[in-house]
């Protein structure tokens, strides 16, 4: 299965709950709570958030975080890579070098492929969108109805 680590399932969570406030300074505590994560590990995100530029700190009795740029200037790419580095479905789709097998490969170029999509559509929803509310994903119906009429023609 592919899918993305914890942590970066946290930092979007923290992003949107930031995102839910623009025009606070939120204190990491106030976030825990909110977000409903420990204060550590919210911490540990507002850090990596932080050195990636998508959120500014503030110090002080009135410190705490808000986002660095708008909300709809904020992609989830942007998260993902805060929090994993370069989007990438190989090493090799990442960058050159990472696989002894790299020039007798004939998977290379369609990896980079995926990668590019997967990279693609992540840079195409921001973080406002994120805060959008959304109905049940009717996909599951379309394939699922799809899969019955192939299986009784």
């Amino acid at each position: 299965m592919l899918r993305v680590s914890r942590l970066t399932d946290y930092a979007t969570v923290v992003m949107t709950c930031i995102a839910a406030h623009p025009h606070d300074v939120l204190s990491t505590a106030q976030i825990a709570d909110e977000a409903r994560l420990e204060l550590p590990t919210v911490s540990k995100l507002l850090k990596s958030l932080s050195h990636a530029g998508l959120v500014e700190s503030f110090r002080g009795v009135n410190g705490g975080y808000r986002l660095a740029r708008p909300a709809e200037a904020i992609s989830l790419a942007q998260i993902v890579e805060a929090m994993e580095g370069p989007i990438g479905m190989t090493e090799c789709g990442v960058a050159e070098g990472q696989c002894e097998r790299e020039s007798q490969c004939n998977v290379r170029g369609s990896w980079r492929l995926v990668s590019h999509v997967v990279d693609n559509a992540l840079r195409a929803v921001s973080l406002a969108d994120m805060l959008k509310p959304r109905p049940a994903p009717q996909v599951a119906t379309v394939a699922l109805s799809t899969l019955k009429s192939r299986t009784t023609a």
